[in-house]
């Protein structure tokens, strides 16, 4: 048996990558796409079930990333943290936010296509989706951090949610507004100085 020719897939996510971030999903189009990559709208058809598929595949690599990270939090075995690593975790530190900007920037056109292109995807509420994912991942946190009596202040998980969702739309909001790398770096500091976890959950900093 043959085997499909797979040579001509960059190129089509190279040419759909484009169009999306220029169109939006909604407004582009397949024979933009094909046209772009030099192929046929057959020749696409046979690789991708239509375009939402295709949009999957050029964000698949940027979403494998996030979920990595966020999945490594998840797995920690927050029973065996010490007290100061438990409350530290909560830390704004300019370092530690820093790194999160730099990871999203190096995959900037894949982030950017899910915070301002993905409407009318699978991923159309990948903002909530994403804050929803961290709050359950970060309550955890705070559950061990209560239990330990680290922190008396009660917060239920929806109001995590509602900080969370401010907290990440500091991170988004750069990205939708296409900041340069430059912007990004001043913009962090504000980040770090406007959000104290220690003060809001009850913590005693370190």
């Amino acid at each position: 048996m043959a085997k499909a020719d797979r040579s001509i897939d960059p190129r089509i996510l190279e040419s759909a990558r484009q169009e999306f971030l220029t169109r939006g999903f909604e407004k582009a189009s397949l024979k933009t796409i094909c046209d772009q990559a030099q192929v046929t709208t057959g020749a696409l058809y046979k690789r991708y079930r239509g375009k939402n598929d295709l949009f999957c595949a050029v964000v698949a690599d940027t979403v494998a990333d996030l979920n990595a990270v966020k999945d490594e939090k998840v797995s920690a075995e927050l029973s065996q943290l010490s007290d100061e690593a438990l409350i530290t975790a909560w830390d704004m530190d300019e370092d530690y936010m820093m790194w999160w900007f730099q990871y999203l920037y190096e995959r900037h056109d894949g982030f950017v296509l899910l915070l301002k292109c993905a409407e009318g995807t699978s991923y159309s509420n990948f903002q909530h989706d994403w804050v929803e994912s961290m709050t359950q991942a970060t309550y955890d946190y705070y559950l061990e951090a209560r239990r330990r009596e680290l922190t008396l202040k009660d917060i239920s998980k929806e109001e995590l949610h509602i900080l969370l969702s401010a907290f990440w739309a500091t991170i988004y909001e750069p990205f939708i507004h296409d900041f340069t790398w430059e912007q990004i770096e001043e913009h962090c500091k504000l980040v770090c100085d406007l959000f104290n976890w220690y003060r809001v959950l009850g913590f005693t900093a370190p």
